[in-house]
């Protein structure tokens, strides 16, 4: 009985090297035996090996931006902002991060006093965009009053409910970025303004 069961097992292992061998990929070409150029590894160390960050901005500087393209979003991010403003946002800050981000020009921060608020306002921000021929790309968050976000493409505006502004303090992120100065009244430049009566 014995002598069976390995018989069998021998016949199994046989068959499981056949196919392992039917399973390997052929190579085609003159030089079937040479190996593949292997690719590098992040981290690895060598003559051809990996570049670090540094060497890559070395290599290739940064794109340059059109600034007449750079100078007509920075307008219509100010009028979006102004749009805000309009519906009684507070603490209005546009970021100028064109030299520093890929994905967007200019962020836009404004908050407001309630849920029902922070939805007016970006609704506000919409309606002036699309006077203007700009339409929104993308919004999230909308309906739920804490945090909407509208992106324009070339800006972004991040609209909050106050506390939740100052929970992500989206400004720390991009502090080294230069802010664009903005007209506007006392009664949205404080903090103050968050708790008084409108």
């Amino acid at each position: 009985m014995k002598k069976k069961q390995s018989a069998s097992k021998k016949k199994v292992a046989k068959g499981k090297q056949q196919n392992a061998v039917q399973r390997a990929p052929k190579r085609r070409g003159k030089d079937a035996t040479a190996r593949r150029p292997r690719l590098p590894v992040r981290g690895a160390r060598g003559a051809g090996g990996v570049k670090t960050r540094a060497q890559l901005s070395e290599a290739s500087p940064p794109p340059r931006v059109n600034t007449a393209d750079l100078a007509e979003t920075r307008a219509l991010a100010v009028a979006a902002m102004d749009a805000a403003i309009d519906k009684k946002a507070l603490l209005p800050v546009l970021i100028d991060v064109s030299a520093m981000a890929s994905y967007t020009d200019f962020i836009g921060l404004v908050s407001g006093r309630s849920d029902r608020q922070v939805d007016a306002i970006a609704e506000g921000i919409t309606q002036a965009m699309k006077a203007r021929g700009r339409y929104v790309l993308g919004q999230e968050g909308t309906g739920s009053g804490r945090w909407t976000l509208l992106d324009f493409g070339s800006f972004v505006v991040h609209v909050f409910h106050h506390p939740v502004r100052e929970f992500y303090d989206l400004e720390s992120l991009w502090i080294d970025a230069p802010r664009v100065k903005l007209a506007v009244p006392p009664e949205s430049a404080h903090e103050d303004a968050l708790y008084s009566v409108i």
